[in-house]
C-alpha cells in the first residue's frame, strides 16, 4: 500500500502540490489524471523519492520512500520521457538494470525486446519516441518490482502498442501482484484499466473514486413523460444531479443504481424510457460539477 500524507510541494513560489492525501491499494490500478501543471508528474518524482516535499510524507508498505533504498527497490519509475546514458543500447540498460534490480528477469527482457520488435544492439538515441516507451515499459516490467510508476505512459505508442502494455500490466498483476500507478491527461486512455482513479487539479485531489462504485451508482436516463405529475414524481424520488431538456424529452444523469431508477420508472407513466450507460469521462463531469468546477475546462477530452 502507498500511503501520501498531507504533501506539499513548491518551486519558488509556485504550489505544484498543495497538502495532498491520496491512498493506493496493492493489485489495482490507480490512474491519476488532470492537465498540464496539475501536479501529477511532481506527485510521482515524490512517490518515487527523486524529489523531497517540503511538507508530508509518503509511506510504501509502512516505510518513508525519502531517502530509503529498501522501500525504492519496490518500486520502477518510468518517466514522460527517460534518461538513457549517451551511446546506450538495450543491451547496455539492460545489464544496468539487472545490477540494481536482483530480480531483474533477463530471459523475459530478450522475449520482449524480440516480440516488441526492438533491437538490442542499436542504440536508443537513433529510437522513436514510441520505441524509447516501449523500452521503458519492459526495463519496469522486467525489472520485479512490486509497484511501477508510470508517467504519460501510452503517450507516443500506437493502439497495438498500448493494448500490449496494458495486456503486460493486467499479466503481471495477475502472476505476480504487480501495482501499476498511471498518470495521464486523458480519461479514455485509462477508462479499460484502472480499478480507481484520482483526479488532480491546482496541486490537488478533487475526487479519489473506485471505478465500478461510480459505474454502478451513478446513471443517465432519457425519458419523455405522459405528464408533468409523472415529471414531478421522478425527479422527487431521485438523486439529480444534471438535468437537460429538449422539447418533450429530458435528460437526467441521478446517482442512484440501476435498481432503484427502473423501479420509480415502473410506478410512472411515460411515453419513452432508457437507461444508458456512462463513459467515465461522463461520470466525472458529473461528480466535479456537484463540487463546483467545470471538467471541460480540467481535463483534455
Amino acid at each position: 500500500m502507498i500511503e501520501i500524507i498531507n504533501i506539499s510541494k513548491s518551486y519558488d513560489d509556485y504550489p505544484a502540490v498543495k497538502s495532498l492525501n491520496l491512498q493506493m491499494n496493492e493489485r489495482e490500478v490507480f490512474g491519476m489524471v488532470g492537465t498540464n501543471g496539475a501536479g501529477k508528474t511532481t506527485l510521482l518524482r515524490m512517490m518515487a523519492g527523486v524529489l523531497k516535499p517540503d511538507e508530508g510524507r509518503i509511506v510504501i508498505d509502512g516505510e518513508s520512500v525519502w531517502d530509503n533504498p529498501a522501500a525504492k527497490s519496490k518500486l520502477f519509475f518510468i518517466t514522460d520521457d527517460a534518461y538513457y546514458f549517451m551511446n546506450a543500447t538495450p543491451e547496455d540498460m539492460k545489464e544496468y538494470y539487472r545490477r540494481i534490480y536482483p530480480a531483474f528477469d533477463t530471459e523475459r527482457f530478450g522475449n520482449l525486446i524480440s516480440n516488441f520488435g526492438l533491437d538490442t544492439k542499436r542504440r536508443i538515441s537513433g529510437f522513436s519516441k514510441g520505441m524509447r516507451k516501449q523500452l521503458s515499459v519492459i526495463m519496469g516490467i522486467c525489472s520485479g518490482c512490486k509497484y511501477l510508476f508510470c508517467d504519460e505512459t501510452f503517450d507516443g505508442l500506437d493502439p497495438v502498442m498500448r493494448q500490449a502494455t496494458k495486456s503486460l500490466f493486467a499479466k503481471d498483476m495477475e502472476d505476480r501482484g504487480l501495482t501499476p500507478i498511471l498518470t495521464s491527461h486523458n480519461l479514455r486512455e485509462l477508462e479499460d484499466i484502472c480499478d480507481h482513479v484520482g483526479l488532480l487539479h491546482e496541486g490537488g485531489i478533487l475526487l479519489s473514486r473506485d471505478i465500478n462504485d461510480m459505474k454502478l451508482n451513478i446513471n443517465k436516463l432519457q425519458v419523455v413523460f405522459e405528464t408533468e405529475d409523472d415529471r414531478t414524481e421522478l425527479e422527487s424520488g431521485l438523486e439529480v444531479i444534471i438535468h437537460k431538456e429538449q422539447g418533450r424529452l429530458h435528460t437526467y444523469t441521478v446517482r442512484n443504481n440501476r435498481e432503484t431508477v427502473e423501479s420509480i420508472l415502473g410506478g410512472i407513466g411515460t411515453v419513452f424510457a432508457e437507461l444508458l450507460p456512462l463513459t467515465l469521462e461522463e461520470i466525472f463531469i458529473s461528480e466535479t460539477e456537484v463540487v463546483g468546477y467545470d471538467i471541460k475546462n480540467i481535463i483534455l477530452s
